[in-house]
């Protein structure tokens, strides 16, 4: 398979691939790479840029590249953030790689990390080492966000919520196998400081300034990550902190060794915009600027912000939900009232979502609530006001924030209306309310620790449980998504992407993350279950009764990622690698973050045992046969819908990228499934043996055809992608709703490309596509995935005939 050049020719010799011009005019696509140092390194993600380059790759995008945990498989861990991993292959590894891809005409993006620090081992991290050993007196005291104060429930001691039992304190012993004696708790190390070393473990661990606590007590003296321990706070707002986190950052910047950034987490910093302001003056006006923001449904992305766009999880969100069928809400939400006892449905995840953000932070953010409200009384000048009343009234109010933090441009009234509606149910409110209210209208410390506080609340509550215990259909429930939303229509799809194509030209789009709950494929594949509900319901009901399960609806929720991905050839599952084991591995964690009939906190042995004497039953059984069949008559389905997503995303507004090994179909599910070793030798090789249009099976050639295609009509005609015009396109007929089309072109142009696909196969598998016709825009039109040429009105019997998508050049 042969890549054309700019020029439309074909380039048949891989080298003159490398003749192109020395840098990108722009960022077409980008290509995630999850490094690990066991898997993909610097020196292994250069071994793959030939094949990047081919497939029609501009940039590759790589996940965090600092010194991180030993061992770390994602990167987010960093423990040094002032040097590049040397485990990855260090600043030499680095700048070859930047050399390598400059040198075929691509560029690098990279993913910062600027919110907080791992510090799970604390020898790993010199600045956590040193605070550990010098209290206050560390000059890195100040980089992180710790309470101090003689009232934090640690005696003004900085509090570790590392004990596991009651018993852990009497395994304290002192190692003194090393340069400097240090406390030992099974496996981790602890600094000892100066002049408080003695014999007895228990005495000197008193004389430290920290405390080694319960994880269960409740007690953390230090902002984290979320209800991560592992992981420590950093204050950016601090320029000392922002200058040494972000030198490594201006040293490429000052070579032009990349071409972008990534943020990861913005939200969790004290002032996101200031953040962002100072960054976009240190990196330059031109270099590509995302933010990770989970938007809300609804919520607009702020325009005042000195950013491109977000890492796209709200594209994701409309890629696939235009694709999903209205006509099965109902029967699947029956489905789920009869298994699960509750419906999924809008009402359910309103009351559910409240019932768990206030459950969140009543239990595992309950140290950061309650430095919240130390905050508020403070600034409100109200210490000797009810603490208890003042905390049940400011977790209500984070409890109906419908945002991430309300302090963004666009949003601003949105706590007073949330403060208000909270009043409205429960006068009795009233009183701490007031004091709430004066604490953030002094918008001081208070203030920024009310919007941290609620951005961890809610992904805790959503993403991490909500999105575990919903079950009508669990494609939706994806990270940024709103499962209450039983998919998009037409129009609605139409509106969000031309407005993507005005206001964010160069966002980036994604199908799939490092933090998806299923990949592109799976959800694709689950998603056409809206469109047989009848039928996917008498299967579940059947099932049920021939495999009876410990709960309805853990059940509901697992058959569905099962039924996403059973493979689809009729291979019995038991006979595929590893799937058992990461089914397994999968329930585990869906049942956990759940939190419902057991937790990570405190798991449920007996349950859980039997949840996977269940899943075993289902795939060694009947069940697991009758679902592989009905796997099997609707994967043709399944692959519509996978190829109408992915083309859909790769021609729409925005920069698509296409995260490691998505070129290909893949089975995915959440982390860390998701970051399993991609073969990309297999890869290369089907992308060089392509040379026809390809069948739609099990191989995912066809996915790759289009995903080829697409990528090379970007490099091609890039003025007609990024900063191009959005125009929809309406077909008429008999099944006129069952096609998503649209065209782009050079801005204030005539349209030179037209996408079109499939939605709604099942039913057209009945009828066909009969008088179905999409009227083109005037000249001579021709599909680069088939080679057939249409003008004027063309029939999409015709169109797709032989894939279920087309990609049309004038």
């Amino acid at each position: 398979m042969n890549a054309p050049d700019s020029t439309e020719t074909h380039v048949t010799d891989p080298v003159s691939l490398r003749r192109r011009p020395a840098r990108p005019t722009t960022i077409r696509s980008a290509y995630r790479l999850q490094l690990r140092p066991d898997a993909l390194t610097f020196a292994e993600a250069r071994a793959i840029a030939e094949y990047l380059q081919q497939l029609g790759i501009s940039h590759l995008y790589l996940s965090p590249i600092m010194t991180a945990a030993h061992g770390s498989t994602h990167g987010y861990d960093v423990t040094d953030p002032t040097t590049v991993s040397a485990a990855l292959g260090g600043p030499t590894g680095l700048k070859a790689l930047a050399d390598e891809v400059r040198s075929r005409g691509m560029g690098l993006i990279v993913d910062l990390v600027p919110n907080h620090v791992g510090v799970a081992d604390p020898r790993q991290n010199a600045w956590w080492w040193d605070v550990l050993r010098n209290g206050q007196e560390s000059r890195f005291a100040s980089y992180f966000d710790i309470d101090w104060s003689p009232g934090n429930g640690a005696g003004g001691r900085l509090a570790l919520p590392v004990l596991q039992s009651e018993n852990d304190p009497a395994a304290l012993t002192v190692d003194r196998s090393g340069a400097e004696p240090m406390l030992a708790l099974h496996d981790l190390r602890f600094p000892i400081a100066p002049g408080t070393d003695g014999d007895n473990a228990l005495r000197i661990h008193d004389k430290q300034h920290y405390r080694l606590v319960s994880w269960k007590a409740g007690l953390c003296t230090y902002r984290r990550f979320f209800a991560v321990s592992s992981l420590a706070a950093i204050r950016q707002e601090d320029q000392e902190v922002f200058e040494l986190t972000h030198r490594e950052l201006a040293a490429w910047c000052e070579h032009d060794l990349i071409d972008g950034v990534r943020i990861d987490h913005p939200d969790g910093l004290a002032d996101p915009a200031g953040y962002l302001t100072r960054l976009r003056r240190l990196i330059g006006p031109h270099r590509l600027l995302l933010v990770e923001k989970i938007l809300a449904n609804r919520e607009p992305l702020d325009a005042t912000l000195p950013i491109d766009g977000t890492t796209g999880y709200e594209a994701l969100a409309d890629f696939g939900g235009v694709l999903i069928d209205p006509r099965g809400e109902h029967a699947l939400t029956e489905l789920s009232r009869r298994v699960a006892g509750h419906g999924s449905d809008r009402a359910w995840i309103g009351e559910t979502e409240h019932r768990i953000k206030r459950a969140v932070a009543e239990t595992i953010l309950t140290p950061e609530v309650r430095r919240l409200v130390a905050a508020i009384k403070q600034d409100a000048n109200a210490e000797s006001f009810d603490t208890m009343a003042l905390t049940n009234a400011t977790i209500e109010v984070l409890a109906f924030m419908p945002v991430y933090r309300a302090d963004y441009a666009p949003l601003a009234g949105m706590t007073g209306a949330v403060i208000a509606e909270v009043e409205k149910r429960n006068s009795e409110l009233t009183a701490p309310l007031a004091v709430l209210v004066a604490a953030l209208a002094a918008n001081g410390a208070a203030a920024v620790r009310f919007s941290q506080v609620c951005g961890a609340v809610t992904a805790k509550a959503v993403e991490d449980t909500m999105f575990y215990q919903a079950a009508r259909l669990v494609s939706l429930q994806e990270v940024g998504g709103n499962p209450a939303r039983f998919g998009h229509s037409l129009n609605e799809f139409h509106l969000s992407m031309s407005q993507r194509a005005q206001l964010w030209p160069a966002t980036l789009t994604t199908l799939s993350t490092h933090d998806t709950k299923r990949g592109e494929d799976v959800r694709a594949r689950i998603g056409v279950l809206s469109q047989a509900a009848e039928t996917w319901a008498r299967n579940v009901d059947s099932w049920l009764e021939t495999t009876p399960a410990p709960d309805g609806a853990t059940a509901l929720f697992l058959l569905q990622n099962m039924f996403g991905v059973w493979p689809a050839d009729g291979r019995p599952a038991a006979s595929v690698p590893g799937l058992r084991e990461r089914l397994h591995s999968f329930a585990e964690k869906a049942m956990r973050e759940a939190n419902t009939k057991t937790s990570w906190e405190e798991p449920d042995a007996e349950f859980e045992a039997a949840v996977h004497a269940w899943l075993d039953a289902v795939i060694d059984g009947p069940v697991g046969s009758e679902l592989g069949d009905l796997v099997h008559e609707l994967a043709p389905h399944a692959w519509s819908d996978a190829l109408s997503q992915k083309l859909l995303q790769l021609c729409g507004p925005g920069i698509p990228d296409v995260y490691q090994g998505c070129e290909l179909w893949e089975d995915s599910l959440v982390d860390p499934d998701n970051r399993r070793p991609v073969d990309f030798a297999a890869r290369a090789g089907m992308l060089q043996s392509l040379t026809g249009t390809p069948a739609l099976d099990t191989t995912g050639a066809a996915k790759m055809w289009i995903v080829a295609y697409a990528l090379w009509l970007r490099r091609e005609r890039p003025e007609c992608f990024v900063g191009g015009a959005y125009r929809p396109l309406f077909a008429t007929g008999d099944h006129a709703s069952k096609v998503v089309s649209y065209a782009r072109g050079r801005a204030g142009e005539a349209p030179e490309v037209i996408v079109a696909a499939t939605r709604h196969s099942v039913s057209l598998a009945e009828t066909g596509w009969g008088d179905t016709f999409l009227d083109l825009p005037a000249g001579s039109w021709t599909d680069r995935l088939t080679g057939h040429t249409f003008q004027g009105r063309a029939r999409l019997e015709k169109m797709f005939a032989r894939l279920p998508v087309a990609l049309l050049v004038r």
